[in-house]
């Protein structure tokens, strides 16, 4: 018997006008606040999918601008491994939770709280460098 192929998600760093990003503050477990995302639907692609998910979590339709980064290190979450497509989004608006998501709020990269679940604090830190770099993470990172 093969062993069980890691399920793939998508997560939407979504960027607003003002520079915050939004992120949802979890209803399941693990609890703290995350990106927005979920696992693709089988038939739906990976644009699809993280326009749904960010759509059923933040209330907002975002505009997907690009592939910010693929994570797949077995750690990242406790659930189990998963593999995941980052996006790099923008939107306007305000965000509103639902769906699994308790709340969503914008937070300014200063002002992130502190109890971010899965590897999302390194993800949104890989991310601001990014932004003030221009230098994506390497496969490795």
């Amino acid at each position: 018997m093969r062993p069980r192929t890691p399920e793939l998600t998508v997560d939407a760093i979504i960027e607003l006008d003002d520079g915050k990003v939004v992120l949802v503050e979890r209803k399941n477990f693990p609890p703290g606040w995350a990106i927005p995302g979920g696992f693709v639907d089988p038939g739906e692609t990976l644009a699809e999918a993280v326009r749904r998910e960010a759509l059923e979590e933040t209330s907002l339709r975002i505009d997907v601008r690009e592939i910010f980064h693929v994570y797949s290190q077995p750690s990242r979450d406790p659930r189990g491994h998963t593999v995941s497509v980052v996006y790099h989004c923008t939107a306007s608006g305000e965000p509103e939770g639902g769906d699994d998501a308790r709340t969503a709020r914008a937070f300014s990269p200063d002002s992130l709280p502190e109890d971010i679940a899965f590897d999302h604090d390194k993800v949104l830190s890989q991310f601001f460098s990014w932004k003030k770099t221009g230098r994506k993470p390497s496969v490795e990172e």
